[in-house]
């Protein structure tokens, strides 16, 4: 990786792209400091240590790069663009003409991008209006007037906004996935409070050498868990594929020998993203609304909060870390039933003269395809589980504040890192070929 870097450097335009993305950076982390006019953030800091009682509310937290907390034009963060270009991706599957146009080529490329960013505008609109008005009446502004929720949408409305435009301006000018790096120096931003409650809950008041020990542990620890994220992320099962040499006019073409890569993880974050969001909607509205302590459905909402899981002294809360799971695997296998159709694979290779050695063509590579697939979904759920579950048995069991960087915020940051490494290497390699020809 530092190699990599060190030759990106030396070459002019890529310094170029990588001192723009570093000036965006910049703009991002100014305007996470800016808090919305007329507000009170010292009311929302105290009101957010309430608030975040789960992994969903970490991970907000998180991907808005602690905007959250003191309620900045940057408080939405990237969010409502990546349930946007969920949701649009979805909407390509069920309907025609939008599938049509994401087979168009670069034009239809384009018409759904415009739709997502229309989408995400929408999404950023709505989560605006509810978050001025819930945390208005919690006495987020410093004076009541009309005009409070309505300077308050619009800010947080045009800051999400303004995140696409910078993230879309990082792909076109800067290095990697503009959208992908705003989440990565958003998540990145919390590593000091993350290193501070670490610090806080195993090593306060403790010896020098019991504190060495304890960091050489949490050190490999770490490390031990970014490489099982790598691993996950990288991993994939390359099913072989031959093509049948054929004779056209004088030439013999064809012959030749490829592979379907089907990852470990190929539904990537998204299910534990899904499974989070669901389990937290219920916490969340309770946190507007008035519910009696001892009711049955306050005893519900404790149970889906994973806050209340792995803890000693209430050991029957934990019984929604299955519920958990459950959702992270049966996520997985929809996501990626959506995303991945083994049927139309195998009738492009049947079209192409393509067929994997040992299985006929037509159904049964399908079948087979399908057997695959399922078979890595299994292991890529199971992968993500154990990364997810991770932070909530530390804070469950050991009383650990709340870490941002492990969990989902982890298998992102891995992500991102290795797809703009990818990026760096590509453009490097395209500048190769241009000066030879």
């Amino acid at each position: 990786m530092i190699k990599t870097l060190q030759n990106a450097l030396r070459v002019k335009d890529i310094r170029n792209r990588l001192l723009f993305t570093f000036l965006m950076i910049l703009v991002i982390r100014f305007g996470s400091q800016l808090p919305v006019p007329g507000t009170d953030p010292s009311k929302m800091g105290d009101f957010w240590s309430k608030l975040k009682a789960g992994d969903a509310f970490n991970f907000l937290s998180a991907v808005s790069g602690g905007s959250y907390e003191n309620f900045s034009v940057l408080a939405l963060g990237i969010s409502p663009y990546i349930t946007s270009s969920i949701i649009v991706q979805l909407l390509t599957i069920a309907i025609p003409k939008l599938e049509e146009l994401q087979k168009g080529g670069q034009e239809g490329r384009k018409k759904i991008q415009e739709l997502t960013r229309y989408v995400t505008v929408i999404l950023a609109l709505i989560q605006a209006t509810a978050m001025s008005i819930g945390f208005g009446n919690r006495g987020l502004f410093l004076e009541e007037a009309w005009f409070n929720v309505p300077s308050a949408v619009f800010c947080l409305t045009a800051g999400s906004a303004f995140l696409m435009w910078i993230g879309e301006r990082i792909t076109q000018n800067g290095i990697g996935n503009g959208i992908s790096v705003v989440l990565l120096v958003n998540i990145l931003s919390g590593l000091p409070d993350d290193l501070l409650t670490i610090y806080n809950s195993f090593m306060l008041n403790k010896s020098v050498a019991v504190t060495v020990v304890i960091a050489v542990f949490v050190v490999a620890v770490l490390a031990a868990i970014v490489a099982f994220a790598i691993l996950l992320n990288q991993g994939e099962r390359r099913i072989p594929v031959q093509y049948a040499q054929k004779v056209v006019g004088r030439r013999s073409v064809g012959g030749r020998s490829s592979h379907i890569p089907i990852k470990a993880n190929t539904a990537g974050v998204i299910p534990v993203i899904f499974t989070s969001s669901l389990l937290s909607l219920p916490t969340m509205v309770t946190q507007f609304v008035e519910i009696d302590p001892s009711s049955v459905g306050a005893r519900i909402i404790a149970f889906l909060n994973s806050g209340n899981w792995f803890r000693p002294s209430v050991p029957y809360y934990s019984l929604g870390a299955v519920l958990y799971i459950a959702m992270i695997i049966a996520f997985a296998y929809f996501y990626t039933s959506i995303t991945f159709n083994p049927m139309e694979i195998a009738d492009n290779m049947k079209k192409s003269g393509g067929f994997i050695p040992g299985i006929r063509p037509g159904k049964p590579t399908s079948d087979y395809l399908t057997n695959t697939l399922n078979h890595m979904v299994i292991i890529g759920a199971l992968g993500l589980t154990v990364i997810a579950i991770f932070p909530m048995i530390l804070t469950g069991v050991f009383n650990v504040g709340n870490l941002s960087l492990l969990g989902t915020s982890l298998l992102i940051i891995v992500g991102v890192i290795i797809e703009t490494l990818k990026s760096i290497e590509a453009k490097m390699v395209a500048r190769e070929y241009e000066s030879i020809f």
